[in-house]
């Protein structure tokens, strides 16, 4: 049974889709997962399934993220999952929808265009960009169409996108290629360097989310993971600390709280009262790093909160947005119709 979706926000994010819509809330969730048959080009499998394959897919099939920093790398691959994402919601195709996707803040008008290109390819009626913070505010519960200043922090898996948000548009901002794809690189360099033994990036994101910590906590949790000893080549397992990965881990979280600084040096003085008042809010699975509103109050004297489901603030954000037209009109970027597509 179809259920008939008209509008539909997609956080077409580096590790994961998520899709918000209309009247159901969140309908999926999977990461950015395709396994490609190489000889045929054919999609194999997408997300749960896909990811499962990493690290242990046959020759002939290859297990790959098509987005990376944020932005579509593989054209072909992402249209094709996201045909099948949405063949998974039972998306009907014959009430097309109108599809709203986020855009990391600062994209260049050809990657703008092919996020465009690959909604209207995978069957949307309209397709418009969002930029994250906007997206993310609204799906925080910000009414973002105040005259009043607030700062989003959205800490995503390939990009952190940084903003000041007043009156329905963005003050000031910043997009870095540092976040959770950045921890795990980290984390894979020093277990490498340290235990002579090389793990996948499953095993590095299992380190982050089940011990990782930016800030000492006081509070010691280990955990074990097995890897490949590169002196033998055989399987070897080790025991990682919670404060190892601190110093580990606090190297690029420092790299997040000097991009922050800098946004509020851009900010006209009147929000960065604003912003002291209302907190930092932070969105994204990076939002739930051990001790990362800790280390943004220590660098830069402002209270941080991390925002309800932060994990889900950009793709209910952007869902939502279909609403608040007027409020967002100069807010949202490439706009398409597929009859001006075809």
């Amino acid at each position: 049974m179809f259920h008939f979706r008209q509008d539909i926000g997609i956080d077409l994010g580096t590790a994961t889709v998520i899709i918000y819509s209309k009247g159901s809330g969140i309908v999926l969730r999977e990461p950015s997962v395709a396994a490609i048959d190489k000889m045929s080009g054919n999609v194999y499998a997408v997300g749960v399934d896909a990811q499962r394959m990493l690290g242990r897919t046959p020759s002939n099939i290859v297990a790959i993220r098509p987005l990376r920093d944020g932005v579509i790398s593989d054209y072909d691959t992402t249209e094709k999952m996201l045909k099948q994402f949405l063949n998974k919601v039972n998306f009907s195709k014959f009430f097309k929808p109108n599809i709203v996707i986020c855009v990391p803040s600062g994209v260049t008008e050809v990657e703008e265009r092919a996020v465009i290109d690959v909604a209207l390819q995978a069957g949307a009626k309209k397709a418009y960009v969002i930029e994250e913070p906007i997206a993310a505010a609204i799906g925080a519960g910000i009414d973002i169409s105040q005259p009043m200043g607030n700062m989003i922090v959205d800490i995503g898996g390939g990009t952190t996108d940084i903003a000041v948000i007043s009156l329905g548009g963005v003050v000031a901002s910043s997009s870095i290629k540092v976040a959770g794809d950045t921890f795990d690189d980290a984390i894979v360099k020093y277990v490498k360097k340290k235990y002579n033994v090389l793990i996948g990036e499953r095993t590095a994101e299992e380190i982050k989310t089940t011990v990782g910590s930016v800030v000492d906590t006081g509070e010691e949790i280990k955990i074990e993971v097995r890897g490949r000893n590169l002196m033998t080549g055989l399987p070897k397992k080790i025991e990682i600390t919670s404060k190892e990965t601190v110093e580990v881990l606090q190297e690029t979280a420092v790299l997040i709280t000097d991009a922050i600084h800098s946004v509020v040096e851009k900010t006209p003085p009147e929000l960065v009262g604003d912003i002291y008042s209302n907190s930092i809010v932070l969105t994204g699975g990076g939002a739930l790093m051990r001790g990362m509103t800790e280390l943004i109050e220590q660098k830069t004297g402002i209270h941080a909160v991390i925002a309800e489901d932060p994990t889900s603030c950009v793709a209910i954000g952007t869902g939502l947005s279909l609403e608040q037209t007027d409020v967002l009109q100069n807010s949202f970027g490439s706009v398409a119709e597929r009859k001006n597509f075809e």
